[in-house]
């Protein structure tokens, strides 16, 4: 699949999910607890279709405080680019000072400000306050980051003016750093952008290294203050803090002058503060990232054209998809869906009720000996699979190939009931195998290199243990479900740092933080691309449903689909086929009584999946 492809499906990705999930106009169907999908109607918020454009007003002569700090909330979130008509709000020294770029403060609804009896003639000084429900905050670089249950509270002195043109006049004298706005101007003034890092490369792996990976870093920008240069500028600043310890860029100390898009799909970017002549070959890689920042904001590119004032470079839509991000996902093999059978068989599925049995034993109904299957995972590229017998006592490695067999178990667990033994393998695109031991005794996440396991350390855990795991195809981030104290599952992500050397390599998550602090309960997760996760839960007081969210815990739209009680399990895919722009695609098991039913999300609705006869076990992606 081309860069440029993959590009432009990255950017519909949210519009895509804003489309999937407006039901009512789209036709989506639910997925119920009982009989056939249904028809579901649910209303679409109003910021996420029209984008209203706001203009600043500027304070009037004799307005009272309450007046003039609903008039700077207002111009402070308006369509300008210095913020200089909300500055006029402030007095001459609040306005040097102010840092409205420090942070964004998202508050659920409108603010509330102190109401306040109109002050004295005498009275110089008055105070007042904004209140809310904060829902969720963006740091000084960008980075969205969730927040539940949160009271919003900060103070504004305001003073009588003694002297200057405005004399006699109320102005802010002492106010926050940053911006306050409710989470329907939000979606209308901001938009999500991903600009991209290199992933760091694994010191312990002896594999012929493959092009770097690029791996989206998502933050929100003002939408509409010079996007394109803003993107790119915003990847120059280097990752976000929490991304930064597993990439790195070649863009440090690079200023981004312009970024411009013609006719013919060719982006022009100009920077500074580099000699692209004397360094060639970070040129092509300053370029690599650049046209991925670039094209998720604009669309298909056909090449990117870096120049600085000394020296420039070219890079085209062939040469950018070698380091794009998801290229480790498989491609076509990793849109392969497969089919579990109820007596054992892995098969390929395919249009039609006959799905085909892979080759060699795992495509064969288990003999006496042989383990009765369980979970498996199919490797990225198709040529391998990792089951786990349905004991959850050990795991095998097997190639799917005609002379495939099962050999001895890489992993045994010693946990005493299948549901507390071994679960969720998972394949990155490096063909490293990962895996929880959910034993009681001694629980454990595990990566397995070949047939070497190597226990991976998970700072950050406080007292939960991990109860299945799902990581991402460039190896850098991982899914992880965390059973605490009081029973229920959450959603958590951390990062993948490797180390060590080829015969004794290390693994550990680290920075692990938890990003869908709404959902009391979740039951399955799965990565639908290389930013966003697919996850089956419940929010408090609510049904299970299927939820879509960024690595920084964000949602592309309001309305979750609904999934159903009876949803078990659900597989998606960050791989896109060369003929497939559709966007990403979800599988799901489904219980119905004693049966097990599969469907496939596909042109937005749900599709059962009919096997005439043949009883299925699981509906499955590779990873």
């Amino acid at each position: 699949m081309g860069s440029t492809d993959r590009t432009a499906d990255r950017r519909a990705l949210a519009i895509g999910w804003a489309a999937l999930l407006a039901v009512a106009a789209t036709g989506c169907v639910s997925m119920p607890s009982g009989g056939p999908p249904q028809r579901l109607d649910a209303s679409q918020g109003a910021a996420d279709g029209v984008q209203v454009h706001v203009y600043p007003v500027a304070p009037h002569k004799g307005e009272s405080p309450y007046d003039l700090l609903a008039g700077f909330l207002d111009s402070s979130n308006a369509d300008q680019a210095g913020y200089d008509t909300a500055k006029q709000y402030l007095t001459p020294a609040a306005a040097k000072s102010w840092k409205p770029d420090e942070r964004v403060v998202v508050l659920a609804g409108a603010p509330t400000l102190t109401t306040i009896a109109e002050p004295a003639p005498e009275v110089t000084s008055v105070d007042l306050a904004v209140r809310g429900d904060q829902v969720a905050e963006l740091d000084r670089q960008h980075t969205y980051q969730a927040r539940s249950g949160g009271r919003y509270r900060e103070s504004f002195t305001f003073v009588k003016l003694a002297d200057g043109p405005d004399k006699g006049e109320w102005r802010i004298n002492t106010l926050p750093n940053g911006l306050i706005v409710d989470q329907t101007n939000f979606k209308n003034g901001y938009r999500p952008v991903h600009r991209y890092f290199f992933a760091q490369p694994d010191p312990s792996s002896t594999r012929p290294q493959a092009a770097p990976v690029l791996v989206p870093d998502p933050i929100y920008l003002r939408r509409r203050i010079d996007p394109l240069t803003e993107a790119a500028q915003a990847t120059a600043d280097g990752p976000s803090q929490w991304l930064g310890a597993v990439v790195y860029s070649r863009l440090d100390g690079v200023t981004v002058s312009s970024v411009t898009v013609s006719d013919n799909r060719v982006a022009t970017v100009k920077v500074d503060g580099v000699d692209l002549a004397a360094d060639p070959g970070r040129c092509k890689q300053m370029a690599q990232q650049l046209f991925q920042t670039v094209a998720d904001q604009q669309g298909k590119l056909d090449r990117l054209d870096l120049s600085a004032p000394h020296g420039a470079c070219a890079l085209g839509s062939t040469e950018a998809a070698q380091t794009a991000p998801g290229a480790p996902a498989g491609g076509d093999a990793g849109t392969q869906a497969y089919v579990q059978l109820a007596d054992g068989r892995l098969t390929r599925y395919q249009e039609g009720p006959d799905p085909i049995p892979v080759p060699g034993v795992l495509g064969q109904v288990p003999q006496a000996g042989q383990p009765r299957p369980g979970a498996v995972a199919v490797r990225r590229d198709g040529a391998a699979a990792a089951l786990i017998g349905e004991d959850g006592g050990r795991l095998y490695r097997v190639d799917i190939a005609e002379s495939g067999k099962y050999g001895d178990p890489v992993v045994t667990s010693r946990a005493p009931k299948p549901d507390q033994g071994l679960a969720s393998p998972s394949w990155d695109g490096r063909q490293d195998l990962w895996l929880v031991d959910r034993d009681p005794a001694a629980p454990r996440v595990l990566m397995v290199r070949d047939r070497t396991v190597v226990p991976v350390q998970v700072e950050g855990l406080n007292g939960r243990t991990v109860q299945s795991l799902r990581i991402s195809s460039d190896g850098t981030r991982i899914a992880l479900l965390l059973r605490g104290a009081d029973g229920s599952v959450r959603l958590a992500i951390g990062l993948v740092r490797h180390g060590g050397t080829a015969t004794a390599p290390t693994a550990s998550i680290v920075s692990l933080g938890d990003i869908a602090p709404q959902l009391t309960e979740v039951a399955a997760v799965s990565w639908g691309d290389t930013d966003q996760l697919v996850v089956l839960g419940k929010e408090s007081d609510r049904l299970q449903q299927l939820h879509f969210l960024g690595t920084d815990g964000s949602r592309p739209t309001d309305s979750p689909l609904q999934g159903g009680e009876s949803m078990t399990e659900l597989s998606a895919t960050e791989a896109r086929s060369r003929d497939d722009q559709a966007g990403p695609a979800v599988l799901t098991t489904a219980e119905r009584g004693a049966d097990r039913h599969l469907y496939r999300l596909k042109d937005n609705q749900w599709h059962e999946v009919l096997l005439g006869k043949t009883r299925a076990q699981a509906f499955i992606y590779p990873g």
